[in-house]
Protein backbone atom coordinates (compact mmCIF):
# COMPACT_ATOMS: atom_id res chain seq x y z
CA UNK A 1 0.00 0.00 0.00
CA UNK A 2 1.23 3.28 -1.03
CA UNK A 3 2.29 5.57 1.56
CA UNK A 4 1.94 9.01 2.40
CA UNK A 5 5.92 9.66 2.19
CA UNK A 6 4.85 8.61 -1.63
CA UNK A 7 1.49 10.38 -2.07
CA UNK A 8 2.65 13.91 -1.04
CA UNK A 9 4.25 14.71 -4.96
CA UNK A 10 1.10 13.76 -6.25
CA UNK A 11 -1.82 15.14 -3.49
CA UNK A 12 0.63 18.62 -3.88
CA UNK A 13 -0.01 18.44 -7.62
CA UNK A 14 -3.92 17.85 -7.26
CA UNK A 15 -4.32 20.39 -4.65
CA UNK A 16 -7.12 22.53 -4.83
CA UNK A 17 -7.18 26.09 -3.37
CA UNK A 18 -10.85 26.96 -3.09
CA UNK A 19 -11.42 30.68 -2.56
CA UNK A 20 -14.72 33.20 -2.58
CA UNK A 21 -15.65 35.61 -4.98
CA UNK A 22 -18.04 38.05 -5.61
CA UNK A 23 -20.01 36.35 -7.79
CA UNK A 24 -23.80 35.53 -8.37
CA UNK A 25 -25.84 32.30 -8.71
CA UNK A 26 -28.83 31.86 -8.53
CA UNK A 27 -29.06 33.22 -5.02
CA UNK A 28 -29.59 36.55 -3.65
CA UNK A 29 -26.91 37.02 -1.42
CA UNK A 30 -23.13 37.01 -2.95
CA UNK A 31 -21.50 33.65 -3.66
CA UNK A 32 -18.97 31.81 -4.91
CA UNK A 33 -17.50 32.23 -8.61
CA UNK A 34 -19.81 30.63 -10.83
CA UNK A 35 -17.41 28.47 -12.86
CA UNK A 36 -15.96 27.21 -9.83
CA UNK A 37 -19.56 26.15 -8.29
CA UNK A 38 -20.70 24.78 -12.39
CA UNK A 39 -16.98 22.24 -11.77
CA UNK A 40 -18.05 21.31 -7.91
CA UNK A 41 -21.80 20.38 -9.08
CA UNK A 42 -20.42 17.73 -11.69
CA UNK A 43 -20.33 15.72 -8.35
CA UNK A 44 -22.07 17.57 -5.33
CA UNK A 45 -25.18 18.28 -7.45
CA UNK A 46 -27.37 18.34 -4.39
CA UNK A 47 -25.22 20.96 -2.38
CA UNK A 48 -26.62 24.25 -1.66
CA UNK A 49 -23.97 26.68 -2.28
CA UNK A 50 -25.03 29.26 -1.06
CA UNK A 51 -25.17 28.23 2.54
CA UNK A 52 -21.86 28.45 3.81
CA UNK A 53 -19.65 29.60 6.89
CA UNK A 54 -18.51 32.86 5.70
CA UNK A 55 -14.78 32.37 4.85
CA UNK A 56 -14.42 29.20 5.21
CA UNK A 57 -13.59 28.69 1.51
CA UNK A 58 -10.30 30.82 2.01
CA UNK A 59 -9.69 27.92 3.93
CA UNK A 60 -10.72 24.63 2.00
CA UNK A 61 -8.18 22.55 0.30
CA UNK A 62 -8.52 19.05 -1.56
CA UNK A 63 -7.26 16.31 0.00
CA UNK A 64 -6.33 14.48 -3.31
CA UNK A 65 -9.33 11.92 -3.07
CA UNK A 66 -12.70 12.18 -4.62
CA UNK A 67 -15.98 11.89 -2.43
CA UNK A 68 -15.66 9.16 -0.52
CA UNK A 69 -12.31 8.12 -1.59
CA UNK A 70 -11.56 7.20 1.63
CA UNK A 71 -14.90 4.54 2.18
CA UNK A 72 -16.76 4.92 4.96
CA UNK A 73 -18.16 1.73 7.01
CA UNK A 74 -21.58 1.87 6.44
CA UNK A 75 -22.31 -1.98 7.72
CA UNK A 76 -20.12 -2.34 10.41
CA UNK A 77 -19.82 -6.16 11.98
CA UNK A 78 -18.59 -6.75 15.55
CA UNK A 79 -17.52 -9.96 17.29
CA UNK A 80 -16.55 -10.19 21.30
CA UNK A 81 -13.92 -9.37 23.08
CA UNK A 82 -11.96 -13.06 23.21
CA UNK A 83 -11.94 -13.20 19.36
CA UNK A 84 -10.81 -10.05 18.92
CA UNK A 85 -7.49 -10.85 20.82
CA UNK A 86 -6.42 -13.16 18.00
CA UNK A 87 -5.74 -9.94 16.29
CA UNK A 88 -5.61 -6.93 18.71
CA UNK A 89 -2.67 -6.37 21.22
CA UNK A 90 -3.10 -4.70 24.86
CA UNK A 91 -1.62 -1.72 23.42
CA UNK A 92 -3.77 -1.26 20.32
CA UNK A 93 -5.14 2.16 20.27
CA UNK A 94 -9.48 2.13 19.88
CA UNK A 95 -12.35 4.37 20.18
CA UNK A 96 -14.47 2.70 23.38
CA UNK A 97 -18.08 3.61 23.16
CA UNK A 98 -20.72 2.81 25.64
CA UNK A 99 -24.51 3.61 25.33
CA UNK A 100 -26.97 2.50 27.86
CA UNK A 101 -24.67 -0.20 28.88
CA UNK A 102 -23.82 -1.79 25.34
CA UNK A 103 -19.99 -1.25 24.42
CA UNK A 104 -18.19 -0.99 21.83
CA UNK A 105 -14.12 -0.78 20.34
CA UNK A 106 -13.55 0.70 16.87
CA UNK A 107 -9.78 0.27 16.21
CA UNK A 108 -7.60 2.87 14.80
CA UNK A 109 -6.10 1.00 12.39
CA UNK A 110 -9.39 0.18 10.56
CA UNK A 111 -10.63 3.51 11.34
CA UNK A 112 -7.02 5.10 9.82
CA UNK A 113 -8.27 3.68 6.52
CA UNK A 114 -11.74 4.34 7.03
CA UNK A 115 -12.31 7.30 9.10
CA UNK A 116 -15.70 7.39 9.22
CA UNK A 117 -17.99 4.37 10.55
CA UNK A 118 -22.02 5.14 10.64
CA UNK A 119 -23.24 2.51 13.16
CA UNK A 120 -26.18 2.26 15.88
CA UNK A 121 -25.93 1.26 19.14
CA UNK A 122 -28.58 0.99 21.80
CA UNK A 123 -30.87 2.49 18.90
CA UNK A 124 -28.90 5.82 18.51
CA UNK A 125 -27.71 5.85 15.35
CA UNK A 126 -23.73 7.01 15.54
CA UNK A 127 -20.90 8.31 13.46
CA UNK A 128 -17.42 7.16 14.73
CA UNK A 129 -15.04 9.67 13.30
CA UNK A 130 -11.38 9.67 13.01
CA UNK A 131 -9.07 12.15 11.57
CA UNK A 132 -5.67 11.14 10.64
CA UNK A 133 -4.07 13.99 10.42
CA UNK A 134 -5.57 15.88 13.62
CA UNK A 135 -5.75 12.62 15.04
CA UNK A 136 -8.87 13.67 16.25
CA UNK A 137 -11.53 10.67 17.62
CA UNK A 138 -14.78 12.11 17.96
CA UNK A 139 -18.04 10.32 18.29
CA UNK A 140 -21.50 12.37 17.11
CA UNK A 141 -25.09 11.17 17.06
CA UNK A 142 -26.19 11.34 13.24
CA UNK A 143 -29.43 12.45 14.02
CA UNK A 144 -30.58 15.93 12.57
CA UNK A 145 -34.26 16.89 13.35
CA UNK A 146 -36.22 13.23 12.26
CA UNK A 147 -33.52 12.61 10.15
CA UNK A 148 -31.06 9.61 10.89
CA UNK A 149 -28.11 11.33 8.37
CA UNK A 150 -25.28 8.79 6.76
CA UNK A 151 -21.79 10.30 6.49
CA UNK A 152 -19.13 9.97 4.05
CA UNK A 153 -15.50 11.72 3.61
CA UNK A 154 -15.62 14.50 1.57
CA UNK A 155 -11.86 14.48 -0.08
CA UNK A 156 -11.78 17.66 1.17
CA UNK A 157 -9.88 19.21 4.12
CA UNK A 158 -9.90 22.14 6.68
CA UNK A 159 -6.83 23.55 8.82
CA UNK A 160 -5.60 19.51 8.05
CA UNK A 161 -9.02 18.54 9.29
CA UNK A 162 -11.68 15.85 7.59
CA UNK A 163 -14.81 17.36 5.94
CA UNK A 164 -17.50 15.44 6.24
CA UNK A 165 -20.68 14.74 4.05
CA UNK A 166 -24.06 13.83 4.28
CA UNK A 167 -26.46 11.57 1.94
CA UNK A 168 -29.35 14.00 2.52
CA UNK A 169 -28.37 17.09 1.63
CA UNK A 170 -24.98 17.11 0.69
CA UNK A 171 -23.96 19.71 3.20
CA UNK A 172 -20.55 19.69 4.36
CA UNK A 173 -19.54 19.16 8.38
CA UNK A 174 -16.18 19.63 10.25
CA UNK A 175 -15.31 16.56 11.63
CA UNK A 176 -13.12 18.48 14.70
CA UNK A 177 -16.06 20.56 15.41
CA UNK A 178 -18.98 18.68 14.36
CA UNK A 179 -20.54 21.90 12.67
CA UNK A 180 -21.90 22.14 9.49
CA UNK A 181 -20.04 24.75 7.48
CA UNK A 182 -21.23 24.06 3.51
CA UNK A 183 -24.81 23.38 2.74
CA UNK A 184 -28.39 23.54 3.58
CA UNK A 185 -27.03 22.13 7.36
CA UNK A 186 -24.83 24.80 7.67
CA UNK A 187 -24.82 26.37 11.23
CA UNK A 188 -26.13 22.95 12.60
CA UNK A 189 -24.25 21.45 15.37
CA UNK A 190 -24.42 17.74 15.52
CA UNK A 191 -24.43 16.52 19.25
CA UNK A 192 -21.39 14.99 20.78
CA UNK A 193 -21.43 11.52 22.41
CA UNK A 194 -18.76 10.39 25.23
CA UNK A 195 -15.96 8.37 24.33
CA UNK A 196 -13.01 7.68 25.02
CA UNK A 197 -9.76 6.84 22.94
CA UNK A 198 -7.63 4.05 24.68
CA UNK A 199 -6.23 0.67 24.10
CA UNK A 200 -8.17 -2.40 23.74
CA UNK A 201 -6.16 -3.60 26.80
CA UNK A 202 -8.68 -1.24 29.30
CA UNK A 203 -11.74 -1.62 26.98
CA UNK A 204 -11.51 -5.47 27.41
CA UNK A 205 -10.90 -5.02 31.42
CA UNK A 206 -13.81 -2.71 31.69
CA UNK A 207 -16.13 -4.51 29.33
CA UNK A 208 -15.26 -7.94 28.64
CA UNK A 209 -18.69 -8.50 27.49
CA UNK A 210 -18.28 -5.32 24.60
CA UNK A 211 -18.09 -6.00 21.05
CA UNK A 212 -14.89 -5.25 18.98
CA UNK A 213 -14.95 -3.92 15.04
CA UNK A 214 -13.91 -6.75 12.51
CA UNK A 215 -11.81 -6.55 9.44
CA UNK A 216 -14.43 -7.59 7.55
CA UNK A 217 -15.40 -4.27 6.52
CA UNK A 218 -15.74 -5.45 2.56
CA UNK A 219 -13.10 -3.52 1.79
CA UNK A 220 -9.51 -4.70 1.01
CA UNK A 221 -6.47 -2.65 3.14
CA UNK A 222 -3.84 -3.20 5.03
CA UNK A 223 -5.44 -3.34 8.25
CA UNK A 224 -3.27 -3.22 11.01
CA UNK A 225 0.02 -0.59 9.51
CA UNK A 226 -0.33 2.99 9.12
CA UNK A 227 0.00 4.86 6.05
CA UNK A 228 1.11 8.18 7.50
CA UNK A 229 4.63 7.10 8.95
CA UNK A 230 5.73 8.83 11.50
CA UNK A 231 3.17 12.06 10.99
CA UNK A 232 3.18 12.68 14.78
CA UNK A 233 6.78 13.58 14.40
CA UNK A 234 6.60 15.62 11.48
CA UNK A 235 7.04 19.67 12.84
CA UNK A 236 5.16 20.89 9.46
CA UNK A 237 1.61 19.43 9.75
CA UNK A 238 0.46 17.63 6.34
CA UNK A 239 -1.82 20.01 4.07
CA UNK A 240 -1.91 22.72 6.83
CA UNK A 241 -1.53 26.69 5.27
CA UNK A 242 -1.81 28.54 8.60
CA UNK A 243 1.06 29.43 11.20
CA UNK A 244 1.00 26.52 14.04
CA UNK A 245 -0.36 28.13 17.76
CA UNK A 246 3.41 28.63 19.21
CA UNK A 247 2.46 27.98 22.47
CA UNK A 248 3.08 24.30 22.16
CA UNK A 249 4.34 21.90 19.49
CA UNK A 250 2.46 21.54 16.46
CA UNK A 251 1.70 17.91 16.64
CA UNK A 252 1.47 17.91 20.61
CA UNK A 253 -1.40 15.67 21.44
CA UNK A 254 -3.88 17.60 23.61
CA UNK A 255 -7.06 16.78 25.63
CA UNK A 256 -8.95 19.74 24.61
CA UNK A 257 -12.66 20.11 24.84
CA UNK A 258 -14.99 23.24 25.59
CA UNK A 259 -16.25 23.19 28.74
CA UNK A 260 -19.15 25.51 30.04
CA UNK A 261 -18.26 27.70 27.03
CA UNK A 262 -14.47 27.98 27.38
CA UNK A 263 -11.77 26.09 25.22
CA UNK A 264 -9.36 24.34 27.52
CA UNK A 265 -6.31 21.92 26.18
CA UNK A 266 -3.97 19.96 28.34
CA UNK A 267 -0.82 18.56 26.52
CA UNK A 268 -0.19 14.94 27.25
CA UNK A 269 3.81 15.60 27.87
CA UNK A 270 2.31 17.52 30.97
CA UNK A 271 -0.48 14.52 31.70
CA UNK A 272 2.16 11.91 31.23
CA UNK A 273 4.10 13.62 33.92
CA UNK A 274 1.43 14.56 36.34
CA UNK A 275 -0.87 11.05 35.54
CA UNK A 276 -3.52 13.73 37.53
CA UNK A 277 -4.11 16.91 37.10
CA UNK A 278 -7.53 18.78 39.17
CA UNK A 279 -8.37 21.53 38.30
CA UNK A 280 -11.52 24.06 38.05
CA UNK A 281 -12.60 25.45 34.47
CA UNK A 282 -14.76 28.68 35.06
CA UNK A 283 -16.75 27.28 37.82
CA UNK A 284 -16.86 23.61 36.62
CA UNK A 285 -14.29 21.65 38.49
CA UNK A 286 -12.79 18.53 36.57
CA UNK A 287 -10.05 16.14 36.83
CA UNK A 288 -8.00 15.45 33.67
CA UNK A 289 -6.66 11.29 33.83
CA UNK A 290 -3.87 10.13 32.17
CA UNK A 291 -2.47 6.23 31.59
CA UNK A 292 -0.18 4.81 30.04
CA UNK A 293 -0.45 1.71 26.91
CA UNK A 294 -2.09 2.58 24.44
CA UNK A 295 0.03 3.34 21.13
CA UNK A 296 0.01 5.83 18.09
CA UNK A 297 -1.71 5.22 15.32
CA UNK A 298 0.34 8.04 12.65
CA UNK A 299 3.76 6.49 14.31
CA UNK A 300 5.88 3.74 12.79
CA UNK A 301 4.40 1.57 9.91
CA UNK A 302 3.63 -1.03 12.50
CA UNK A 303 0.41 0.12 14.70
CA UNK A 304 0.89 -2.00 17.75
CA UNK A 305 4.61 -1.59 17.66
CA UNK A 306 4.36 2.28 17.68
CA UNK A 307 5.25 4.71 20.21
CA UNK A 308 3.27 4.44 23.57
CA UNK A 309 1.56 7.45 23.86
CA UNK A 310 -0.74 6.85 26.56
CA UNK A 311 -4.58 7.66 26.89
CA UNK A 312 -6.45 10.42 28.29
CA UNK A 313 -10.38 11.94 29.85
CA UNK A 314 -11.69 14.60 31.26
CA UNK A 315 -14.42 14.25 34.02
CA UNK A 316 -16.13 16.45 36.54
CA UNK A 317 -14.73 15.42 40.11
CA UNK A 318 -17.82 16.08 41.77
CA UNK A 319 -20.12 13.10 43.39
CA UNK A 320 -23.15 13.31 45.01
CA UNK A 321 -22.52 17.32 45.37
CA UNK A 322 -19.07 16.72 46.84
CA UNK A 323 -16.00 17.97 45.30
CA UNK A 324 -13.42 15.31 44.74
CA UNK A 325 -9.17 15.46 44.97
CA UNK A 326 -7.57 12.95 43.08
CA UNK A 327 -4.06 12.05 43.65
CA UNK A 328 -1.45 9.17 41.63
CA UNK A 329 0.34 6.91 44.40
CA UNK A 330 3.43 5.75 44.22
CA UNK A 331 1.47 2.04 43.69
CA UNK A 332 0.04 3.83 40.14
CA UNK A 333 -2.78 3.67 41.25
CA UNK A 334 -5.42 6.61 41.28
CA UNK A 335 -7.43 7.47 44.60
CA UNK A 336 -9.52 10.43 45.96
CA UNK A 337 -8.11 12.06 49.17
CA UNK A 338 -11.88 12.32 50.47
CA UNK A 339 -12.46 8.89 50.36
CA UNK A 340 -9.40 6.87 49.52
CA UNK A 341 -11.31 5.24 46.73
CA UNK A 342 -9.74 3.59 43.80
CA UNK A 343 -10.35 4.84 40.73
CA UNK A 344 -9.41 3.88 36.95
CA UNK A 345 -9.46 5.50 33.10
CA UNK A 346 -13.09 5.47 32.59
CA UNK A 347 -13.48 7.63 35.57
CA UNK A 348 -15.43 4.36 37.59
CA UNK A 349 -14.59 4.20 41.04
CA UNK A 350 -13.64 0.41 41.51
CA UNK A 351 -12.69 0.39 45.29
CA UNK A 352 -13.05 1.84 48.89
CA UNK A 353 -16.26 3.42 50.07
CA UNK A 354 -17.27 5.00 46.56
CA UNK A 355 -16.92 1.82 44.76
CA UNK A 356 -19.44 2.10 41.61
CA UNK A 357 -20.10 5.67 41.78
CA UNK A 358 -19.28 7.11 37.88
CA UNK A 359 -17.91 10.48 37.26
CA UNK A 360 -19.24 12.20 34.24
CA UNK A 361 -17.11 12.69 31.74
CA UNK A 362 -16.46 15.77 29.55
CA UNK A 363 -16.37 16.48 25.70
CA UNK A 364 -12.45 16.41 25.70
CA UNK A 365 -10.84 14.63 23.18
CA UNK A 366 -7.14 14.01 22.01
CA UNK A 367 -6.12 16.20 19.01
CA UNK A 368 -2.71 17.16 17.56
CA UNK A 369 -2.56 21.10 18.73
CA UNK A 370 -1.78 22.65 15.61
CA UNK A 371 -5.73 21.81 14.59
CA UNK A 372 -7.61 22.60 18.06
CA UNK A 373 -5.52 25.73 17.80
CA UNK A 374 -6.51 26.84 14.85
CA UNK A 375 -10.33 25.88 15.27
CA UNK A 376 -10.24 27.30 18.81
CA UNK A 377 -7.46 29.90 19.27
CA UNK A 378 -8.50 31.60 22.22
CA UNK A 379 -7.51 27.79 24.32
CA UNK A 380 -6.50 28.19 27.76
CA UNK A 381 -3.83 25.61 27.84
CA UNK A 382 -2.61 24.29 31.23
CA UNK A 383 0.29 24.92 32.57
CA UNK A 384 1.26 27.30 30.16
CA UNK A 385 0.45 31.21 30.41
CA UNK A 386 -0.98 33.32 27.47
Amino acid sequence: MVRITLLVGILLAALLSVRVAQAQLSCETPALDAALVRSLQRTWDKTDFCLFEEGVFDEILSGGVGRDGIPPIDNPVFEPVDTAQDWLQAQSPVIILEIEGAARAYPLEILIWHEIVNDVLSDIPVAVTYCPLCNSAIVYDRRVGTAALRFGVSGMLRNSDLIMWDDLTQSWWQQLTGEGIVGAYTGTQLTLVPSLLGSFGVFAQQYPQGEVLTRDTGFSRSYGTNPYDFYDSNENPFLFRGDPDPRLPAVERVLAGMIGGVAVAYPFTTLETLRVINDTVGSIPVVALWQAGATSAIDGPDINAARDVGMAALYRRTVDERVLTFVYGEDGAIRDEQTGSLWNIFGTALEGELAGAQLQQEFAFPHLWFAWAAFRPDTLVYGVAG
